[in-house]
């Protein structure tokens, strides 16, 4: 069988994935990984949201089929939530869909809007599914760097002018995965009105939008007058009540694209199993404490990071908002490049950590850092992180050769 296929032709080798194959290896020769690669909540679902989901598994009639836009209920309930967090009303009927996290929402939605060629603009380094997501659909990406200091609204008029064809839509994430970076209500509202000029469509990605420490609480763009016109945002209970196996995400905003996207999944899911639904519906309804509890958790840890990591030779900066941490590679290593660098974390320090430069080339010069360990294990990290620094000459501190597939 020819399996040259098209769209797989498209993708690149999954670089993330050569770090989890040697980290892999490592485990079976017996070195324990502290694993701070993928960003996998590891604390457990507040209790109220596991007893509501053992309630409704009683149910003798949960396990029939669901509905793809999600139950009307937690529809309600996302609308309720934009209505106290952000101040903004949604229909439930009309501007909300509940799809299998925010990912899978990511990916029908280019999948519904893109036509083969079109152009999307999309930051670079960023999460993979925002550029990859519209070339599985058959789009093309151009890429803008976002690293400090760059014109982004310089950037974007730049791109409009000069994309054959026109660009179709520009993707934002804010906090930003992977180098946590967040902006203001102004940013968005000089997005709203860039997108009019070009006619544009907005897509948000607001995942860590209750994953905030010294900002204010991240805004949505659906704040800003007018942004329905042109935007839909993406929101998941993955990190906000630690429920990232769960699979519950939503889309919210303009009806164009909320009926395009509802269309694609009524093809293709029944969505989510209804006591996940039913579950979610009370982590939205309930009291919502855990989700202090769970940021203060993540600060804890980042701080414990940041300090610690610093003692031991790598000075990283704290972000503001996020489960991550940006980390430029230590000079003495810049030579290496992301994936060779966390390679050696693997094989010398027993760290796993994801390389920059699976997030795109922009991110080649850092690494992102998961605070997915205990702050017990991210000091044990730090140990081990002093004695990989302060120990080898150069020719100990290069890579081995070990085949990784």
């Amino acid at each position: 069988m020819n399996a040259d296929f098209h769209r797989i032709k498209r993708l690149p080798p999954y670089i993330l994935e050569q770090v989890n194959k040697l980290k892999a290896t490592s485990r079976a020769g017996g070195a324990d990984i502290i694993d701070f690669g993928m960003g996998n909540p590891d604390m457990p679902t507040p209790k109220h949201i596991m007893d509501k989901m053992a309630e409704a598994l009683a149910n003798p009639k949960s396990n029939r089929y669901s509905m793809s836009r999600g139950v009307p209920g937690l529809r309600k309930a996302l609308a309720n939530y934009y209505e106290r967090r952000f101040n903004v009303t949604l229909d439930p009927e009309s501007e909300v869909i509940c799809t299998l996290g925010s990912k899978e929402g990511l990916a029908n939605l280019a999948m519904a809007i893109t036509a083969p060629g079109d152009v999307a603009l999309v930051p670079n380094p960023a999460y993979p599914m925002h550029a990859f997501g519209f070339i599985i659909a058959g789009g093309a990406i151009r890429h803008m760097p976002t690293s400090v200091g760059t014109d982004f609204f310089n950037q974007v008029d730049r791109a409009v002018r000069h994309s054959v064809p026109k660009p179709i839509a520009l993707i934002l994430n804010y906090p930003s995965n992977p180098t946590g970076q967040v902006v203001d209500l102004d940013f968005y509202r000089e997005c709203v009105a860039m997108a009019r000029k070009h006619d544009l469509i907005i897509i948000s990605d607001l995942a860590y939008a209750e994953i905030y420490f010294d900002c204010p609480p991240p805004p949505s763009i659906l704040e800003v007058p007018g942004a329905k016109d042109v935007a839909i945002e993406f929101t998941t209970l993955s990190k906000t009540y630690a429920m990232p196996g769960w699979r519950v995400g939503f889309a919210a905003g303009n009806k164009t694209l909320i009926h395009a996207l509802g269309r694609i999944k009524s093809y293709l899911d029944y969505g989510a199993f209804l006591p996940i639904q039913v579950a979610a519906t009370a982590a939205l309804n309930g009291p919502q404490d855990c989700v202090e509890e769970i940021r203060q958790i993540y600060r804890g840890r980042r701080d414990v990071l940041i300090d610690s990591f610093a003692k031991a030779g790598w000075d990283i900066p704290a972000p503001a908002a996020s489960m991550f941490a940006w980390a430029p590679i230590p000079e003495r290593f810049s030579n290496l490049g992301s994936l060779e660098f966390a390679k050696l974390l693997i094989e010398k320090a027993d760290i796993a950590v994801a390389a920059g430069i699976g997030f795109g080339e922009y991110g080649d010069g850092h690494v992102r850092i998961a605070l997915v360990e205990n702050e017990n294990r991210i000091r044990q990290a730090a140990r081990k992180l002093k004695k990989f620094l302060q120990g080898g000459n150069d020719e100990s501190m290069s890579p081995r050769l070990i085949s990784v597939g």
